[in-house]
């Protein structure tokens, strides 16, 4: 009988229920699930049945384990698991090396080399796993890292949401772009393994091959490569700073698109700042839009307008759209407007700035409009060109071309080199005036002290008399002239050659026909006469 097959099967049931109803943990688990346990007659301890659905909603399957215990004076919720452990919840598998497992609620608290894998596409580690069946809600503890693919994330405490596939840390967190040797770091964040889509908080910090990026508020796509800026963020690189508040960055293919006023300043100080700036790296090329500020400190140039672009590697910069030029390396500030602004580099590495279409420029001493315009960093020179006007004081000097150059912010000669007018005005409706083939003015102290005219001069003169009145009128014409002035613009001497006729004409006999040369013109009313009158609607 005792050898007899049904006696040993007997003795061999009678041994698994006398294993199990002495079997104790000596310690209460670390915590317990969310249902909490509710005291019962202690349930028989089963093996998990090797065949059945590993797939239903939601529900933990013991896999493994090396020893399996429980202790009814301390909870009847819960088993106590030692040694190879092994769950699973689908296609996820969980493993640790102890573990209490909550088998009602499919929960469970597991201990030591913590891991979780799915497929080949997610691995999780860490020291500690708090998994809760109802909520399906992951919490790993202590030297967590999580790989999904080309991710990896690396934190101290994770939760891990698997009804949204999403990971949150909230003690620092590292995430690790490895397809573009991207790094971001923050204290809180999230993880959407689906979408590959990130949030970052609090002392976020990115770190690229070519520039790091600050800010507390950050969303990063990790397929896309596409950081989305909604706060204050600061991009360092060794070329330049960027500022702003909202935007993308492309960190994959190096380019931005920035909103809300935003700023780039080059190591050299130069600036480019717009409404909405667009900005390439590989390219070192900036484009803006909206109240477009391109700043040049070492030139001391300003442009601003509603377009502009500055191309870095060419060193041009351009504007255009109620365009204005501020030029400041001399004394006084010279404001130039224009329907297009532009400063590069020549072939002889000198500045330049040029402007386009509708020019109208400001300084206090002198003032001028004209159709296109040059100023050369290397010799000070304003090139203007088609229709040119040039104001100072009550002197008007016009013509197709004038060579305006300034010294130490001081206008000191002019020339018209083909064909030019000067007109002052005296009084009245009276004008001194001068024509002639070619032009030369000098200054000094912001006044005319000579004047050279060559080719087909033509003048008319009302010379003061002693009493401050004028009673005649002077016109001649010759082939040259050169005038030289005192003080206060007093004339001294007029000397013309050869072959001068002219004639003196008292002013009451005086035709209105002869009060003018054939090409006198007045343009008083162009001329602006503040900074702000380099457009023509103030």
């Amino acid at each position: 009988m005792k050898n007899s097959p049904a006696f040993r099967v007997l003795m061999m049931v009678a041994a698994l229920v006398a294993y199990a109803a002495v079997s104790v943990w000596a310690a209460q688990p670390p915590r317990a699930v969310k249902a909490g346990a509710k005291p019962q007659l202690m349930a028989k301890i089963k093996p998990q049945i090797p065949d059945a659905n590993r797939y239903q909603k939601n529900k933990v399957f013991l896999e493994n384990a090396d020893e399996l215990s429980a202790n009814e004076n301390q909870s009847t919720d819960y088993q106590v698991l030692k040694g190879n452990v092994r769950f699973r919840r689908g296609g996820m598998f969980m493993f640790c090396d102890s573990a209490y497992f909550y088998d009602k609620t499919s929960s469970l608290d597991a201990f030591g080399h913590v891991r979780m894998t799915q497929g080949d596409t997610l691995e999780v580690n860490a020291d500690v796993l708090h998994y809760y069946g109802e909520q399906q809600v992951a919490e790993l503890r202590h030297n967590v890292r999580l790989e999904n693919r080309s991710t990896t994330l690396v934190t101290d405490s994770l939760d891990y949401d698997l009804n949204s596939n999403t990971g949150y840390y909230f003690n620092h967190g590292v995430i690790v772009d490895n397809r573009n040797n991207t790094e971001l770091s923050s204290q809180y964040g999230r993880y959407e393994l689906d979408t590959k889509q990130a949030e970052f908080s609090t002392n976020v910090h990115l770190v690229s091959d070519n520039y790091e990026m600050y800010t507390d508020l950050l969303q990063y796509n990790l397929r896309t490569h596409i950081a989305t800026i909604v706060d204050e963020t600061y991009i360092e690189s060794d070329s330049n700073t960027i500022v702003t508040t909202s935007g993308w960055y492309n960190t994959s293919a190096d380019d931005a698109t920035l909103y809300q006023r935003a700023l780039i300043t080059a190591k050299d100080g130069k600036t480019l700042e717009g409404d909405t700036v667009y900005y390439n790296r590989k390219r070192n090329f900036g484009e803006a839009r909206g109240r477009v500020v391109i700043t040049d400190p070492e030139n001391k140039v300003i442009l601003d307008g509603d377009y502009g672009y500055h191309d870095d590697n060419t060193h041009y910069s351009y504007v255009t759209r109620r365009a204005r030029a501020r030029e400041f390396s001399q004394k006084d500030t010279i404001f130039l407007h224009a329907d297009t602004l532009l400063t590069l580099v020549d072939a002889d590495s000198v500045r330049v700035l040029r402007a386009f279409n509708g020019v109208r420029f400001y300084r206090s001493d002198v003032q001028g409009i004209c159709d296109s315009l040059q100023l050369s960093e290397a010799d000070t020179i304003i090139n203007m060109y088609r229709d040119a006007v040039v104001w100072s004081d009550e002197r008007q000097v016009s013509g197709p071309e004038i060579n305006l150059h300034l010294n130490d912010s001081i206008a000191d000669w002019a020339t018209l080199p083909s064909t030019g007018f000067m007109a002052e005005h005296v009084g009245e409706d009276y004008y001194d005036q001068l024509s002639g083939k070619k032009m030369k003015a000098f200054f000094e102290d912001k006044q005319l002290r000579r004047l050279d005219v060559d080719g087909n001069v033509m003048v008319i003169l009302y010379p003061q008399e002693d009493d401050s009145t004028y009673n005649k009128q002077i016109s001649a014409e010759g082939s040259y002239l050169r005038v030289l002035l005192k003080d206060k613009q007093e004339v001294e001497r007029v000397s013309m050659w050869p072959d001068v006729s002219g004639q003196v004409t008292p002013l009451y006999l005086l035709k209105k026909s002869q009060l003018h040369l054939p090409q006198f013109h007045w343009y008083d009313a162009l001329r602006p006469k503040s900074p702000d009158e380099i457009f023509l609607d103030k």
